[in-house]
C-alpha cells in the first residue's frame, strides 16, 4: 500500500488514494499503521475516494480504529494532496464527509503546491441531543458536567463531530491526560466527545488543547478550533473572528453572522511517501 505522510499544525495523518471504496479492514489497519512503535505512527488513516456528490470523498480512522465523521486538519491535508497530486487544477473544489455533508474548500497555492487551505466547514449544531448529549437544551452553553468529584462546565457543539468546549485558567499547561478520557466517555455524551480546554487571552485570541475521542491528545483539531469559537461566542468571550491557538500552531477561524457558517484557514503540509 502507497501512503503520503501528512499534517495539520501537527495533527498526523496516513494518506491513502487508489482504493474505490473503504476497505472492508480499514479500522484493522488504522490501529496497526497509527501505531507510533510498531507501524508508520499517526493520529489517523485517511482515504480519499470518489463521490458522487462532491469532487472527492474523505474518509477517516481514528487510531483506534473507529470512524471520525469530519476532522478539519484532515480536510485541508486531502484538499493539498489532491492539488499537489495533479488530481484537479482547481483552487475551489468540494470534499464529501461523512458527518458534515459536502464541504466547499478554496486553496492558496504558489509555484505548483497548496500553501493554504480555507475550509466551509458548514453550519454548527447546538441543540444538545442532536450533537449529541444527554441534555435537552438549545444550545446548551456552560452546563456542569462532574467526574471524579471535580466540576466542569461545557458548551457543546457539533461541527459534524461532537464538541464539549470546556474553559479553564491554564490550557496549554491543563491534565489532558488526565480529565479527557473520563470526559470523553462521561454517560452524557452517548456517542462520547471531543473535549476542548481553552483559556481566552483576548477577543480575538483562544489558547486551546485538545483531546480528541477515539484518539487521545492531538497538537491540533480543526473541528475543535471551529468548536472553541463557536462557544466563545456564545460565552460573549470572543468576536465572531478569532485565532484560536493549538498547540502545533494557529487557525484562523470565523463564524460568519449572516450565513450562520463557521470558515477554517489554515495550513497543511506532506512530510514523506512510502509503501508499507
Amino acid at each position: 500500500m502507497q501512503f503520503t505522510k501528512m499534517h495539520g499544525l501537527g495533527n498526523d495523518f496516513i494518506v491513502v488514494h487508489g482504493e474505490q471504496a473503504l476497505p472492508a479492514d480499514a479500522s484493522a489497519l488504522a490501529v496497526r499503521l497509527c501505531n507510533r512503535f510498531f507501524g508508520i505512527g499517526a493520529d489517523g488513516l485517511v482515504y480519499i475516494l470518489p463521490s458522487d456528490r462532491a469532487d472527492f470523498m474523505m474518509r477517516i480512522m481514528n487510531s483506534d480504529g473507529s470512524e471520525a465523521e469530519q476532522c478539519g486538519n484532515a480536510i485541508r491535508c486531502v484538499a493539498k494532496y489532491v492539488y499537489d497530486n495533479g488530481l484537479t487544477d482547481r483552487a475551489e473544489i468540494t470534499i464529501e464527509t461523512l458527518g458534515a455533508g459536502v464541504q466547499p474548500v478554496q486553496l492558496e497555492a504558489a509555484e505548483g503546491k497548496a500553501q493554504r487551505v480555507r475550509v466551509d466547514m458548514g453550519k454548527p449544531i447546538l441543540n444538545g441531543l442532536d450533537v449529541p448529549t444527554a441534555i435537552d437544551a438549545n444550545p446548551v452553553i456552560d452546563a456542569p458536567v462532574t467526574v471524579d468529584g471535580r466540576e466542569f462546565r461545557f458548551t457543546a457543539v457539533s461541527m459534524g463531530n461532537p464538541h464539549a468546549v470546556i474553559y479553564v485558567e491554564d490550557a496549554a499547561g491543563f491534565d489532558l491526560a488526565k480529565w479527557g478520557p473520563k470526559l470523553e466517555t462521561h454517560p452524557l455524551f452517548p456517542r462520547k466527545i471531543n473535549v476542548e480546554f481553552a483559556t481566552v487571552n483576548s477577543r480575538g485570541q483562544v489558547d486551546m488543547r485538545v483531546w480528541e475521542r477515539g484518539a487521545g491528545p492531538t497538537l491540533a483539531c480543526g473541528t475543535g478550533a471551529c468548536a472553541t469559537l463557536v462557544s466563545s461566542v456564545l460565552n460573549g468571550h470572543t468576536d465572531r473572528q478569532a485565532t484560536i491557538s493549538l498547540a502545533g500552531g494557529d487557525l484562523l477561524i470565523e463564524w460568519d453572522e449572516e450565513s450562520g457558517r463557521v470558515y477554517m484557514t489554515g495550513p497543511a503540509a506532506a512530510v514523506y511517501t512510502g509503501t508499507i
